[in-house]
């Protein structure tokens, strides 16, 4: 598999409620697993806040014209850029396609200085995942100690707005030739 068979499909709006569905539906089993059934799920709602963000670019990702996924990236002026939303759809998980898919959304975005993400703490592939295959590290854990529980978006930070809830914040800064 090449990064060239990989393509991105601008989501429309009307296309949205797909999108989330698929998102949650990524998401879930996760939640599931670490907090067992009856888990709060983010609505609706909050996963369409992260694709109404200024500078957000939402798409179904596409392997060979068949869908294997979404994501939803932040562009900002400064290039310091954020993954809001990234998703494998389940038929498609553990044959190395997130890999295969960060490295297209790299290319795809080349004047990226810094990228940005979040995940919750108990999310142990995610961490795996940006840590051990897409080469991010840990910057900041956000906790009920943490100074500031609830960051606003800014070209510096990513979204949190989540009260007392756990998640680490991921960089990867990018060596660019330009």
């Amino acid at each position: 598999m090449q990064l060239n068979n990989i393509t991105f499909k601008q989501v429309s709006k009307k296309e949205l409620p797909a999108y989330v569905k698929k998102v949650k539906s990524a998401f879930a089993p996760a939640l599931k697993k670490s907090f067992g059934e009856g888990v709060y799920i983010p609505s609706d709602n909050e996963f369409l806040e992260s694709c109404r963000l200024d500078g957000a670019e939402t798409f179904f990702i596409y392997l060979d014209n068949k869908e294997i996924g979404g994501a939803t990236i932040i562009v900002r002026p400064t290039n310091i850029n954020s993954l809001e939303l990234f998703y494998i759809l389940p038929l498609h998980e553990n044959k190395g396609l997130g890999t295969l898919v960060w490295k297209a959304i790299e290319k795809r975005y080349p004047k990226t200085i810094i990228w940005r993400t979040i995940t919750p703490y108990f999310e142990e592939r995610n961490i795996n995942f940006y840590i051990n295959k897409c080469g991010f590290k840990i910057v900041e854990f956000f906790n009920q100690w943490h100074k500031e529980n609830n960051l606003q978006q800014s070209d510096e930070a990513i979204t949190i707005d989540k009260g007392k809830e756990k998640y680490f914040l991921f960089e990867k800064i990018m060596k660019n030739e330009q």
